[in-house]
């Protein structure tokens, strides 16, 4: 190969190179706030409790709730989630079941902001005047958490999962053989760091999957990595 060849093949490489890192970049800044990069070294983060619910479709499509299944998910994930949460690179404490109670309202707003965020940020209704950045915030409203638990962050996962019934599955296939598709089961998922005391959305992180059953251990430890992915261990010093 001559000199020139070589040259342009190295500049080829290195161009595809930067491009990667490039598009690895804006797609890690997309789930971080502006200006942050992670936690600082004596961090402690709250673990709010997780919320998940399990429904399984009827034949039309419509979600009902199964107490049982929501059981199972919520005692394999809390596992999974306990297990994480020592390789967060963090101080962690669990939120106990008493503060829990007493701010249930507050826990629960977690969910709608966390459905706008992926809506209006990661999806296709994006607001403009955001630009695209991760700038969304719960005001002072969870300060009183922050007083319950001493902890200036928390963590906040929301999982939402369905599955088609055998009604369902059956339509399935026999529309499917006259050439019409619908859908069975989805499994939607949040995660979010948001700091106490400004009540900022620090990172975000969603998973969509049409696969995984969260009534397994195994699958539901597998959601759980998934979800955290990208979670901003502590830096030497927060930007």
């Amino acid at each position: 190969m001559s000199s020139a060849v070589h040259k342009s093949v190295r500049g080829l490489l290195l161009s595809l190179l930067l491009i990667g890192a490039t598009a690895v970049a804006q797609a890690q800044s997309r789930n971080l706030a502006p200006g942050f990069t992670g936690l600082p070294k004596d961090a402690k983060v709250a673990i709010a409790p997780l919320d998940v619910e399990l429904f399984e479709l009827s034949a039309g499509g419509v979600p009902v709730p199964k107490a049982d299944w929501t059981e199972a998910a919520n005692k394999h994930m809390g596992a999974a989630l306990e297990r994480k949460a020592g390789s967060l690179g963090v101080g962690t404490l669990f939120v106990p079941e008493r503060v829990a109670d007493d701010h249930a309202e507050l826990l629960h707003l977690y969910g709608a902001v966390a459905r706008s965020i992926s809506m209006h940020h990661m999806g296709a209704f994006k607001l403009p005047t955001k630009e695209d950045r991760l700038e969304w915030g719960f005001g002072d409203s969870l300060r009183p958490l922050q007083a319950a638990t001493g902890a200036r962050y928390a963590l906040f996962t929301w999982m939402r999962d369905s599955y088609a019934s055998a009604e369902r599955k059956a339509m399935m296939i026999g529309l499917a053989l006259v050439g019409v598709g619908i859908g069975g089961g989805v499994q939607v998922g949040y995660a979010s760091l948001i700091d106490l005391e400004s009540g900022q959305v620090l990172w975000f992180n969603q998973a969509v999957s049409g696969f995984g059953d969260l009534r397994d251990e195994k699958s539901a430890a597998t959601s759980v990595e998934g979800l955290l992915a990208g979670f901003p261990g502590a830096t030497a010093e927060r930007k």
